[in-house]
């Protein structure tokens, strides 16, 4: 069974930047496709960015790209989720999920078979 802890949230200003990492206990995350997903209460959890097991093919929230930035560091078993220039929209509680599994579609969150407890992000000045 893998265990997957989030960190790096908290209190961001709109404009600033934050890097949410994920590990996973007794695993290396290096073999598996991560995905980072986020919840505001009341509302769906949706995909925000996710990253294959081989190749490293990323998929992106549309209106995330080029502000988030989803990568591995293998030499430290964590997979990163860079946010730039955050907008208080993007306030939510984030999750990281895993597979060993082939994925089809890495947006969809049924294809995951493991989720850490989650990180609040709040984007406010």
């Amino acid at each position: 069974q893998v265990q997957l802890v989030e960190s790096g949230g908290g209190l961001v200003q709109p404009g600033g930047s934050l890097r949410l990492s994920c590990a996973a206990s007794g695993s290396t995350l290096e073999d598996y496709t991560v995905g980072w997903f986020r919840q505001v209460p009341g509302k769906e959890r949706e995909g925000v960015a996710c990253i294959s097991d081989i190749d490293d093919i990323t998929w992106y929230k549309f209106s995330l790209k080029g502000r988030f930035t989803i990568s591995r560091d293998i030499s430290k078993k964590l997979v990163h989720l860079q946010m730039n220039s955050p907008r208080p929209e993007d306030t939510a509680v984030y999750f990281c999920a895993a597979t060993r599994n082939l994925v089809s579609d890495l947006d969809d969150q049924n294809e995951y078979s493991f989720w850490g407890q989650g990180t609040q992000v709040t984007v406010s000045s």
